[in-house]
């Protein structure tokens, strides 16, 4: 009996090491997400979930714990291709590093890309927000916030990045900083910092921000980690008068952070629509149908004026 139990264990050892073992019973559509530990990629989870149930798909939830674990999302990669999938759904860590990767992977199955742009050409098919629009939306918002606030929109500003290297923030702060400078003249960028991923860090760079700008009027973070630390960075120091932040995404911290005014507004994806639609396009192309090459999913600016309304109150608490 030991022995049958030891072989038993050894084998588990080496499916969990060799990766998921997709069911052959169903039309398989594995969804590869930055970090399987984040409000915002369960949310991707939820849409592809039910993509699965409603369509009858086989939908494996995969991805790395962080979202600077690059390498790992490479392997998972490789993995998910080797098991010979209708189509594999992927939000991409890193815009260089993935591009090699997906060329790939594309060479043998049709490649949905959410979220985040790679360098690469090989997505069949590409459901994103439009982060350059997104960043405009962003600045557009700081500036109403601070116009309420001070009557003009006028002052030092500063941009918080969650990560280097990441095509879809690198898009939403192009849009930030041209929308800046085409619209809002009297705005002026005084700090661009880039974090490593971390809310700590979030934290500190707001801390440091407020604590070296006396002037600080407004702050765009580009991303729910930072936001959770920038925004707790706010409350702590009682700037929510005075220091207007806003920020990309949501989770029930950052809605906190608007309700008690630590966060002036929140710019909102659909990151369930993502999920749900990338499982939908990998079913159509298991058909041979056509697909839109790309596909807008739209962002939205939430502020406490808002954020009851019908629209605006389901994109803050989509289904889970």
């Amino acid at each position: 009996m030991l022995k049958k139990l030891l072989i038993a264990s050894a084998l588990v050892s080496v499916a969990s090491l060799c990766g998921p073992s997709f069911a052959a019973d169903k039309i398989t559509v594995p969804v590869i997400v930055k970090d399987t530990t984040s409000p915002y990629w369960q949310i991707v989870f939820a849409g592809a979930r039910q993509a699965g149930k409603d369509l009858g798909v086989n939908v494996p939830e995969l991805g790395a714990q962080s979202e600077s674990d690059i390498n790992g999302e490479i392997s998972i990669l490789e993995n998910a291709v080797s098991e010979k999938p209708a189509a594999i759904v992927i939000a991409p860590t890193e815009f260089k590093a993935l591009g090699k990767p997906i060329d790939e992977a594309a060479k043998k199955v049709p490649i949905i890309g959410i979220d985040s742009s790679a360098d690469s050409k090989a997505f069949t098919s590409f459901l994103t927000t439009d982060n350059e629009v997104g960043g405009k939306i962003a600045a557009d918002g700081l500036a109403a916030a601070i116009s309420a606030k001070y009557g003009k929109a006028e002052g030092d500003v500063a941009l918080i990045t969650h990560l280097p290297g990441v095509g879809s923030l690198e898009a939403r702060n192009k849009g930030f900083k041209e929308e800046l400078a085409a619209k809002y003249p009297g705005l002026k960028l005084v700090a661009d910092k880039v974090s490593d991923g971390q809310a700590t860090t979030g934290l500190n760079i707001m801390t440091d921000l407020i604590t070296a700008n006396p002037n600080l009027r407004g702050v765009f973070a580009d991303n729910l980690i930072q936001c959770e630390g920038a925004g707790q960075a706010v409350a702590e120091n009682k700037k929510g008068d005075t220091i207007k932040l806003v920020c990309f995404d949501a989770d029930d911290k950052t809605i906190g952070f608007l309700k008690d005014g630590s966060v002036a507004a929140l710019l909102l994806q659909d990151p369930y629509r993502m999920g749900y639609d990338g499982v939908k396009t990998g079913l159509a192309l298991s058909k041979g149908e056509k697909v839109p090459a790309n596909v807008d999913t739209g962002a939205n600016l939430i502020t406490k004026a808002n954020m009851d309304n019908d629209k605006e109150h389901k994109l803050l608490y989509p289904p889970k």
